[in-house]
Order: structure tokens, then C-alpha cells, then sequence
């Protein structure tokens, strides 16, 4: 499988592109020479982004202010894009709760379960019968090291991004043949908004700063494997580590040490 080549026509999506990992992969993209749509709730930072990649780029970037958790808007969204040549689709939106699931605020927990899991399947759908009449995507999901065991104090999070690993590395197989890719990409730990927005932000500076992967380190990665054909891109040595220890450890094991971290950053 090859990414289509830019064109006047095509367009890459990037989900959550405000900031952190979704700024990074608009940028990869757009050096690539990509026309964008790039999708978030914050249309400020979109349009600083937009101006800013188009006159570093020289290519066109659509802002789309929606917000994924919402089904209304997130419905409308899917519409458009269903109708549109879409080159690339980076579902990378997404964030995270901590704590225990007892004490969660519920509205809060459902809105995790739709930007996470409902918004990745509703575009992929969305984008998917496109891409196969043509014979020619990439869809890059953003999942999680998370997802590979249990997280308790992370329960929802963790359950989320499992959905997440699982749906990616699914279709990679289900689209052998079809000219269409998929590829998931599995960060651990990286420097962004991500852990603020989860009340968490000890979660990373517990880290020492050399374990932590540069949001650009992730994403030429990430847009590399999917142009490769690759099933899952895991950046870091570290990420790595915890996949391969979520993968094969005991989860007897892993769940307790999981959840005393999680203690310790909230």
C-alpha cells in the first residue's frame, strides 16, 4: 500500500489538530505537500495552524470547528467528509480521565467513550467506501500503549484505547489487497496539553525528560508507517517497553503497578 500522492483534489484529515500530536501530524503531512481539513473544537488555534502551514507549505488547509463528542455535529462532519476525496485520515482526537470510575463525573465519562471510540469508527466509516472505490488511503488511528492492559484508575481511558488498538490493527488485515492501509500508532508518554487536560500533569514530569518522544518525532514516524504499510508504529524505547510488558506480562502483575502509578500522578 502507498499513501495517494497530493493533488488539487485530495485532502488529508487530522483530528484533534489543535494541539500536541494532531499540530505534529498536520505538519508532517503538509511538508509532504498535503492539502488539509484540519478538525478540532479550538477554530483560534485551528486557523493559527491553517495560516501558519499554508504559508510555510504553500498548500490550502481547511478549518473544520466541531466537536467530535457531540453526535449532531460529529454526524455532519461525517457527511462532508463521506463526500469528499480523502486522501489520509488521522483520527487522532481523543483524551483521558483519571481516578477511580466510582467517583467519575458520568457526563464526562460518556463524552470520553464518543470522542474515543464513536468519532474513530463514525469518519472511518465515513471515509472508508472512498477510499476502496478508489483504491487508494490511509487511515491512521491513534491508540495508546494504554491499551494494552488493564488501567485501573484509568478504567475508561484504557478500555477506550483497547477499542482503538484493536479496531486499527484489525482492518490493516481486512484491507490487504485493497490499496487502502491502516495502521495504528501507539504512543507511551509524550510531552503535550494531554496530561493537563486529564488533571494528571505529574503523569509526565515523573518521567525523566529523555524517556519522554517529541510530539514531531511521533508523527514523522506515524506518517512514515502508514505510507509503509505498516500495522502498528510504537515511537520510543519506552512505548516499546510498555507494549511489549502490557503484551506478555502478567496482568496479576501489571494492574498494581499501573495503579500505584496512577495514584502517585493524580
Amino acid at each position: 500500500m502507498n499513501l495517494p500522492d497530493p493533488s488539487a483534489d485530495n485532502r488529508a484529515v487530522v483530528t484533534g489538530a489543535s494541539s500536541g500530536i494532531g499540530t505534529a501530524l498536520a505538519g508532517a503531512l503538509a511538508r509532504r505537500g498535503y492539502h488539509l481539513v484540519l478538525i478540532a473544537r479550538r477554530a483560534d488555534r485551528l486557523r493559527e495552524l491553517a495560516d501558519r502551514l499554508a504559508r510555510e507549505h504553500g498548500i490550502e488547509a481547511e478549518v473544520r470547528a466541531c466537536d467530535l463528542g457531540d453526535r449532531a455535529a460529529r454526524e455532519e462532519l461525517a457527511r462532508e467528509l463521506s463526500g469528499r476525496e480523502i486522501a489520509v485520515l488521522c483520527n487522532n482526537a481523543g483524551f483521558a480521565t483519571y481516578g477511580p470510575l466510582s467517583a467519575a463525573d458520568p457526563e464526562r465519562e460518556r463524552e470520553e467513550v464518543e470522542l474515543d471510540v464513536a468519532a474513530v469508527h463514525d469518519l472511518t466509516q465515513a471515509v472508508l467506501p472512498g477510499m476502496l472505490d478508489r483504491k487508494a488511503g490511509g487511515i491512521l488511528i491513534t491508540g495508546s500503549t494504554a491499551g494494552n492492559q488493564p488501567g485501573p484508575l484509568n478504567a475508561t481511558y484504557a478500555a477506550c484505547k483497547a477499542f482503538a488498538n484493536t479496531l486499527a490493527e484489525s482492518l490493516h488485515t481486512e484491507l490487504k489487497g485493497t490499496g487502502v492501509g491502516c495502521t495504528l500508532l501507539a504512543p507511551g508518554p509524550v510531552r503535550t496539553e494531554f496530561a493537563e487536560v486529564a488533571e494528571v500533569s505529574k503523569l509526565t514530569d515523573m518521567l525523566p525528560e529523555a524517556l519522554l518522544v517529541s510530539v514531531d518525532r511521533v508523527a514523522e514516524q506515524a506518517i512514515d508507517g502508514l505510507a509503509g504499510g505498516k500495522r502498528r508504529v510504537v515511537p520510543g524505547p519506552l512505548a516499546k517497553a510498555q507494549t511489549l510488558l502490557g503484551t506478555y506480562g502478567p496482568r496479576g502483575l501489571s494492574g498494581p503497578v499501573l495503579r500505584g502509578v496512577y495514584r502517585r500522578a493524580g
